[in-house]
């Protein structure tokens, strides 16, 4: 069993390699002029718009010379499909995802899809991408759904290649620019001037004889009935996962068949294409299923009355002038967990949540006479959706698309609004100081003035995913899945560099296949005026970005990165490979931006090899005031640790504090004392009547230090017992620090919380927020100390002044027994909480960030990139209002 499951693992990465050469090999073919590729949900049939166009393609004389190959799932199961065009020698077909459908996907000149193209689809230069969509949206789109954003990540990059997105109207439009938020960077042509596929709801005695064969075929035998066709969307709430109950529907269509006259009207049933392959095989549902060989709107023109829910399906339908009715069982959970456009009033037709309803409103409007009542609001609705759809559409989109006239109109070229555009790489998106400054940072950007545009790896992680749904709404995700399109020599390629780094050469001056194939694959045809890679630890980012065009270029600099880069941990220089490859890149940036002054200067005297000393420049980060505080006031019921570490050490002997909290505290404010009671007894069972708890928060690495903070605790609590120290995060150092902590004496009052979602109700109630670091690129943390009012303890390292101005907080030496001393001096009353301006503080340093990536600062003040200057001392000033502890 065991072998057998590895044969088939080892055959099938063997077909997605000959796969993968195939597709690279035919990349570097030339293009086979005059073909067409057509693609309709992933293979699922000849479906939809792609249909459309070539349906006419084939009837227009200019263009017979033409070949056109279609996109098939399964060349067998839709065999009566692909007979039908046996006798046309310019006709042919592919299995999806076969070697020879990526071989034609490279080749051909069009392509022409409704839906998306897989994650290894790069279009080349001269081909020609349509995307037509597949309905004006009914149910919300993309940004529109809660949530939905990184859902869009293959749509979106879809969307960016294709050089002409059609649109049927108005909304579609919108669709595409806003609620996929093409507007500002899709740099192809936007085509409103209705819908190919609405066109074939005109068919001529030829069409609608092949109809009824296919129909006939499949089982389902048409006679002089008229036709009422059931017609649902799909109901899932991701692309990447369908769900649809097709047993339900077909009870459905069973119901409503026997509330009917059956000698007058037959129902008819065509789900969704992205669910037809499970409804196929329910057993009865023959006899009412419309094959996937019909297209949707020959079918429509054959139909009296539809009945549909949330489909778009009813858009193209108002076109015929026939009566539509929504049947929506579950209207009031789809409204909540997906959303729709238009609520059940606005809809041109009565609404129903039952069978019976849905036949009652049939009734009431005469849908059985020859002379339905047609609603003021289907007149509305078929002005609005669909006053292009003359039977002309097909021929507009041909004109543009294949015969270059832009005049036309309804052709759109300009989708700016003025203002700049940015593409950050996030990083990796895991909890650590990175990304909770990229995370501040795009909460402080102004989006009237620039659009942004983020980047990063899609990762199902529950911890990234968490920090990605944190990115501010106003951004668009472009989380990168799949991987390089290239063969085995590629790849190697793509290895070496990563290994050796870039070499001495331009590399942004001269071309590189593997990686401006990578860019396109990414971004399409995007430009963008600013890139940044605010990560700064991964050159297979930095390779991707530098191939990007842009006024500048700019990456980040968190820490001291030549010391980064030989700094062992368990033995082992980790981040030496990967810094070597950054390093290599320096050149091709235009600024390397370090997070602090001091940090600034260290790193232009360690890297002072690797680039012109001017292109060296610093930009604190920007801080979130409002996010820290709001966390930090969260009631004790609603807090629950994310990851509390297992092997915590907490204290034994301490007990209850509510006598020692009402001393601290308003008395009255019971329920408040009884929070910060709830929130340490977590870590702290008790709490004795005088302690005092000291907070730092850091990932446990070598540079934190905190086996000195460990020491320095043993001292102060020799001396002051009612003392205890609160160590959260996790690291590679844990369990030794555990072990420290229980050998100096001290185990029963330090515990380690481990990774916590939300630190900051932790640590507004302790007392103190302590930090023993080497060094850092700018302690974020200690801002968000001063954010949540407490003193700060902090050793000496080169960037503290950042968040420590001179006055502010405590600064010690880096012996045990300074920092020892530090602690004692909050314990004696002489370390204030210190005075601190976050909204201040931020204004100057987005105009630093501004400035660094090289943007006009909306202020068009003279920034200082130095200690003393006014960013370190506005926001310090006493004056300034002081985030309070209560």
């Amino acid at each position: 069993m065991e072998l057998a499951s590895q044969t088939r693992k080892f055959a099938e990465r063997a077909r997605k390699a000959v796969r993968a050469e195939i597709h690279s090999a035919a990349m570097t073919q030339p293009l086979r002029r005059g073909t067409v590729l057509y693609e309709s949900f992933s293979g699922n049939g000849m479906l939809c718009n792609p249909e459309a166009l070539f349906h006419r393609l084939l009837e227009l004389p200019e263009f017979a010379s033409m070949t056109h190959i279609w996109v098939l799932a399964d060349l067998e199961s839709h065999s009566m499909v692909i007979s039908r065009y046996r006798r046309l020698g310019n006709v042919k077909f592919v299995e999806y995802q076969s070697a020879a459908y990526f071989a034609a996907l490279a080749s051909s000149e069009y392509l022409v899809n409704n839906a998306t193209f897989p994650w290894q689809f790069v279009k080349r230069a001269g081909q020609k991408y349509i995307n037509t969509w597949h309905g004006t949206p009914l149910k919300t789109m993309g940004y529109d759904v809660e949530g939905g954003g990184p859902d869009t990540r293959n749509i979106v990059r879809n969307f960016l290649q294709a050089d002409y997105l059609v649109a049927a109207n108005e909304a579609m439009a919108d669709m595409y620019l806003r609620a996929y938020k093409m507007g500002n960077i899709y740099r192809g042509t936007l085509i409103t001037a209705g819908y190919p596929r609405i066109d074939r709801q005109r068919p001529d005695d030829a069409s609608r004889e092949q109809a009824r064969t296919d129909l006939a075929a499949s089982g389902v035998t048409l006679d002089d009935r008229r036709i009422i066709l059931i017609a649902p969307t799909w109901k899932g709430a991701s692309f990447y996962s369908p769900a649809n109950d097709a047993e339900q529907l077909l009870q459905q269509v069973r119901e409503l068949e026997s509330r009917i006259d059956t000698t007058q009207f037959r129902v008819l049933l065509k789900v969704h294409q992205v669910v037809y392959r499970a409804a196929r095989d329910l057993p009865g549902i023959t006899e009412y299923l419309v094959p996937n060989g019909v297209p949707t709107n020959v079918m429509l023109g054959l139909t009296d009355i539809l009945v549909t829910d949330y489909s778009s399906i009813y858009v193209d339908f108002l076109a015929t002038g026939r009566p539509v009715f929504f049947f929506a069982p579950d209207a009031v959970d789809y409204e909540r967990d997906r959303g729709s456009y238009t609520p059940p009033e606005g809809l041109p037709g009565p609404s129903a949540e039952t069978i019976a309803r849905l036949v009652e409103n049939m009734e009431a409007t005469g849908a059985f006479t020859d002379w339905p009542v047609l609603s003021q609001a289907y007149e509305t609705a078929r002005i609005r959706y669909c006053g292009d759809e003359d039977g002309a559409a097909t021929d507009r989109l041909i004109d543009v698309a294949f015969r270059g006239n832009t005049d036309s109109t309804g052709v759109r070229t300009d989708h700016r609004d003025g203002r700049e555009s940015i593409l950050i790489y996030l990083g990796g998106m895991a909890s650590n100081g990175i990304t909770t400054s990229v995370l501040n940072l795009l909460d402080n950007i102004d989006y009237d003035r620039f659009d942004v545009t983020a980047f990063y790896s899609y990762s199902r992680q529950a911890d990234k995913k968490t920090n990605a749904a944190a990115i501010n709404p106003n951004v668009r995700l472009l989380p990168r899945q799949g991987g390089h399109t290239t063969g085995l020599l590629g790849r190697r390629k793509c290895r070496g560099m990563l290994a050796t780094g870039l070499g001495d050469g331009d590399y942004r001056g001269t071309p590189d296949t593997v990686w401006d194939r990578e860019w396109r694959r990414c971004f399409g045809d995007a430009e963008f005026d600013y890139i940044v890679d605010f990560s700064g630890y991964g050159p297979f980012w930095d390779f991707i970005l530098l191939r990007g065009r842009a006024k500048q270029h700019t990456i980040w600099l968190h820490n001291d990165l030549a010391a980064d880069a030989e700094r062992e941990v368990g033995g082992a220089k980790s981040l030496k490979k990967h810094l070597t490859g950054v390093f290599s890149t320096y050149k091709d940036f235009d600024r390397l931006v370090s997070v602090s002054p001091e940090l600034n200067l260290v790193n232009r005297k360690h890297l002072a090899a690797l680039a012109e000393p001017e292109k060296f420049t610093a930009a604190v980060n920007t801080c979130n005031a409002a996010k820290v505080l709001r966390m930090g006031r969260l009631d004790a019921t609603d807090y629950a640790p994310s990851a509390v570490d297992p092997v915590s050490i907490t204290a034994p002997n301490l007990h209850d504090a509510l006598l020692e909290l009402s001393r601290t505290y308003d008395p009255q404010d019971i329920g408040r004392l009884a929070q910060r009671q709830a929130t340490l007894r977590q870590f702290f069972p008790s709490a004795s009547a005088h302690a005092t708890t000291f907070v730092t928060v850091g990932r446990l690495s070598p540079e934190k230090n905190h086996a000195r903070m460990i020491r320095a605790f043993a001292h102060v609590h020799a001396e002051r017992p009612d003392t205890r120290l609160m160590i959260i995060g996790s690291g590679p150092l844990r369990r030794d620090l555990g072990s420290l902590a229980e050998s100096s004496g001290i185990g029963h009052a330090v515990v380690f919380t481990g990774q916590q979602r939300n630190p900051y109700m932790l640590m507004k109630e302790a007392d103190c927020f302590v930090m023993s670091s080497d060094y850092e690129g700018q302690p974020m943390v200690i801002l968000e100390a001063k954010i949540l009012g407490l003193p700060v303890v902090s050793t000496a390292f080169g960037s503290v002044h950042s968040a420590l101005p001179e006055g502010t907080g405590h600064i010690t030496g880096f012996s045990d027994e300074e920092l020892a001393a530090g602690m004692i001096a909050y314990l004696d009353g002489r370390v204030p909480a210190a005075a601190f301006d976050a909204e201040a503080y931020n204004r100057l340093a987005i105009e630093e960030f501004y400035a660094a990536i090289g943007a006009q600062p909306e202020h068009h003040e003279s920034l200082t990139s130095r200690p003393g200057s006014r960013i370190y001392h506005r926001w310090a000033d006493d004056s300034a209002t002081t985030a309070g502890r209560a």
